[in-house]
């Protein structure tokens, strides 16, 4: 009976989805230079969500397979240029990774807030105020984000907490998800996430546990859809 069970697929949705795309494009389906189906329509024949679909074509646009066109659509590439890369090295699904992130970091901020001290609420303050100068000259203010979740994570005293808050802001710059963040990030968005920081330590200052909390979870689901979602950069 043994020889009847099939293996596990353990692999990331993203990957699967992106594997069945390439197929068709390998076995001729569409050709070098072929628009593919719209977004929506790939997500309704593989019955998955577009969010997933889109790290998928992501996925797939920085292996070579095919070219993201803003506002026109998705195109097939010359598979002869296609760059050996395996999508086990392009890193976690962005949407799992800010769920995960509003998970955590909704916790870590009801303890933050609860031992927060002048001296840290002062470097918050000063972390936005760079932030902001930053922006104005142009300048990636990723650094001062980082540090701002950071900052939080410490001020519950647990080293571990604070090492786990790190290293999912840092799953960021895996290929997938800086990609996708090339794609929707702009002054604008960064603007919006000022904005939503400058919430965050308002209820921090104010030693408001529920409103901390609120704002850190809205932040964080606003990131996504930013990620995700963004009608403005609509792919088709």
């Amino acid at each position: 009976m043994l020889d009847q069970l099939k293996q596990v697929d353990n692999r990331r949705l993203y990957q699967q989805i992106a594997d069945q795309i390439r197929a068709f494009i390998d076995k001729g389906s569409y050709t070098t230079g072929m628009r593919l189906p719209p977004e929506r329509d790939l997500a309704q024949q593989l019955g998955v969500s577009r969010p997933s679909v889109r790290e998928a074509l992501i996925a797939l646009e920085i292996e070579g397979s095919v070219e993201v066109r803003m506002g026109a659509g998705v195109y097939v590439c010359n598979q002869a240029q296609r760059k050996p890369q395996t999508l086990a090295t392009m890193g976690e699904s962005p949407i799992e990774l800010m769920r995960a992130r509003a998970a955590i970091e909704g916790t870590v901020i009801l303890l933050a807030c609860a031992k927060a001290t002048p001296e840290a609420l002062s470097s918050l303050r000063q972390t936005l105020d760079n932030m902001l100068a930053a922006m104005a000259q142009n300048r990636s203010p990723l650094a001062y984000d980082r540090q701002f979740h950071q900052t939080i994570a410490a001020m519950t005293g647990n080293a571990v907490l604070e090492r786990l808050v790190g290293e999912l802001f840092d799953e960021r710059h895996s290929p997938i998800t800086a990609r996708l963040s090339a794609h929707s990030e702009s002054g604008q968005t960064w603007a919006t996430a000022l904005q939503e920081h400058e919430a965050i330590l308002r209820a921090l200052e104010s030693r408001d546990v529920l409103a901390a909390q609120t704002a850190l979870r809205m932040h964080l689901q606003a990131s996504e859809q930013r990620w995700v979602e963004n009608n403005r950069r609509e792919w088709s």
